[in-house]
């Protein structure tokens, strides 16, 4: 994802904001034509269906024309797309939601999916809105498929393109590591590397905290209100922002340096549910972690295997003796191999031999041929999969 920030001027503020309102209602009645036909006739309309549809509300109405026909395409095919999911997690056995009508001001993105935009020197024009100015920190490359135009909770105004990037050939000495993520270290790899935990939102606590009490002071409705809200979303936004630079340039050091990498294959949304832990777990953005070093890795040739937490802090990973230990116990001591080590770094061990166990041979045996690959393509997305920060709003 290429990622840029808007400045669009008082009247092309008006104009997004203005079209953001037209596509949401769009969608409630995209979606209420949907629930209608489910319910009279089992089943949801097409694309196509709904697409003719949209022309008809144009007729109907004529601010509907003020937006690109594109985006508003893309709202039926959001729709289309979030039933499609739902029947198909339905089918898996999996919890779904039907897709909800959208209350005034909750639709925060437009998209271009094919034309309706250009970018040129420091300006991106927008069919439909004009020349908006672009601060574009890096340079697009690969072949654009689709343009997002998304507003922050803060007020910002971003770009967000979605391309397909070649990738380039690499080749380095084939190297594994395996990596156990926590709270009191972020991560330690079996070579006993060791990355801090940053803590952002723990380190930023007290700020919102103060700022949650003077907005429970202002008067709803007020322009003091609005403004205190406006700073909370700001601190939210930074805080998920270093986020992710944090985990990004981490998760970037660990794939230029290791071709296989093991992780435990922990059920993050299940150990969340501990509210003792819960906070410190988004904190450390353990999901997102994953997610970065998984793409990564691939588009670099290498490969992420998931392995068995279980037992990974408390077997020795010298003899293989079961050693209890409560988390108070930062240090592994086996009483009946003498090994004593950091109780992370001995379950880091632990990781690297189950993942060799499940690759069945060892690192070492690896032939010279196998130790070079190359990817030819990349596909990144505009939307990643989890948003720490949002997460953090909510508790």
């Amino acid at each position: 994802m290429f990622k840029y920030r808007l400045y669009p001027n008082k009247t092309q503020t008006k104009i997004l904001e203005g079209q953001l309102e037209i596509c949401r209602i769009a969608h409630n009645r995209l979606l209420d034509y949907c629930k209608q036909q489910y319910k009279e006739k089992g089943k949801i309309p097409s694309q196509f269906d709904l697409n003719n549809l949209l022309i008809i509300l144009k007729q109907l109405r004529h601010e509907f024309s003020m937006v690109y026909s594109q985006v508003l395409q893309n709202i039926a095919k959001r729709i289309k797309d979030a039933y499609t999911g739902f029947f198909a997690r339905r089918l898996a056995g999996l919890n779904a939601g039907l897709p909800r009508f959208k209350k005034q001001g909750t639709y925060k993105s437009i998209t271009y999916p094919q034309s309706g935009f250009k970018v040129y020197g420091k300006k991106l024009y927008l069919s439909k809105i004009g020349d908006i100015t672009i601060k574009q920190h890096r340079e697009l490359s690969g072949q654009v498929k689709t343009l997002t135009i998304k507003r922050m909770p803060s007020g910002k105004w971003y770009a967000c393109f979605s391309c397909i990037v070649t990738s380039l050939p690499t080749r380095k000495p084939f190297k594994d590591v395996g990596i156990d993520v926590g709270l009191n270290n972020f991560a330690v790899l079996s070579d006993g590397t060791l990355i801090e935990n940053p803590r952002f939102y723990r380190k930023s606590e007290k700020r919102l905290a103060n700022l949650q009490r003077v907005l429970s002071r202002r008067v709803k409705g007020s322009k003091n209100r609005l403004k205190t809200q406006i700073r909370i979303a700001r601190s939210h936004e930074k805080i998920g922002n270093q986020r992710n630079d944090f985990l990004h340039k981490t998760s970037r050091k660990i794939v230029d340096n290791y071709d296989i990498i093991y992780i435990e294959n922990l059920k993050i949304r299940n150990m969340v549910r501990n509210h003792s832990l819960a906070k410190s777990i988004s904190d450390a953005g353990w999901g997102r972690f994953i997610d970065l070093i998984s793409y990564k890795a691939e588009s670099a040739g290498g490969q992420i295997i998931n392995v068995d937490p279980r037992n990974t802090t408390q077997n020795c990973s010298q003899c293989g003796n079961y050693v209890n230990k409560t988390l108070s116990n930062r240090v592994h001591e086996c009483p009946y191999c003498g090994l004593r080590m950091d109780r992370d770094h001995n379950a880091a061990l632990n990781i690297l031999a189950r993942g060799r166990e499940i690759r069945r041979e060892p690192s070492e045996l690896k032939p010279e041929e196998e130790k070079a690959t190359t990817l030819a393509t990349e596909t990144v997305q505009a939307y990643p999969v989890r948003q720490e920060s949002s997460l953090l709003v909510e508790r």
